[in-house]
């Protein structure tokens, strides 16, 4: 059985276990905080979750997992067979990933942990993260998904990423980033209410308290 290393409130772990839950798989959730242990680095050699320990070993990175579990396991599509399709698809997912989840990271230590970052740092994320948004804006489709008529791997980054990043405008900016875009904004509700997030979603929140503890405790 595929086993998920990671733990419940990272948004990167929750986009894979999401596409395991949509393609109906079974597998074992394995709690794994990561770090720089010898223990830890044996199983992720970045210090990294997710990680999926499948029979020949560990595979990390999520965009790597992604296209693994779709070109080893059963269930429906996450990425199209056609090529051009699907680099479409692998692009709107690494553009959310290089424009808009990482401008949005370098602001969560203030946003959702109330650790004070300098202003220079807030002011390039937010400056990157309109031009991630609008490069998002004229990628995608919305019709009715994030690449077209089909749920996808884009549509993962998406849920788990754009989420974020739209929490840190409202909380550092006052900026709703998909104000203009109001088939997004739509199309996010839509995500999160499918059984399958809502069950993610369920599973975070009752990790949270943990997970904020232990954050507390390294401040």
């Amino acid at each position: 059985m595929l086993k998920l290393y990671g733990f419940s409130v990272s948004n990167y772990y929750n986009m894979v276990k999401l596409a395991l839950l949509e393609k109906g798989l079974p597998f074992e959730e394995v709690p794994f905080y990561a770090g720089q242990s010898p223990e830890a680095l044996a199983i992720s050699p970045r210090g990294k979750v997710p990680v999926l320990h499948v029979e020949q070993g560990f595979i990390n990175e999520t965009s790597v997992i992604l296209e693994y579990i779709e070109q080893t396991q059963a269930g429906p599509k996450l990425l199209p067979t056609d090529p051009y399709l699907r680099a479409q698809v692998l692009a709107l997912a690494k553009e959310i990933e290089l424009y808009i989840e990482l401008p949005a990271r370098a602001c969560y230590p203030e946003a959702f942990f109330g650790m004070p970052l300098p202003a220079v740092i807030k002011e390039k994320s937010h400056a990157d993260l309109l031009q991630g948004f609008a490069a998002l804006d004229r990628h995608a489709k919305f019709a009715p998904y994030v690449a077209g008529d089909s749920l996808s791997v884009a549509d993962l980054y998406f849920m788990y990423s754009v989420s974020l990043a739209c929490a840190v405008g409202q909380k550092l900016f006052g900026v709703d980033y998909l104000a203009q875009m109001p088939a997004a904004k739509a199309l996010l509700e839509q995500l999160e209410q499918r059984p399958h997030a809502r069950r993610v979603a369920a599973d975070k929140d009752a990790a949270m308290p943990q997970f904020l503890a232990m954050v507390a405790s390294k401040k």
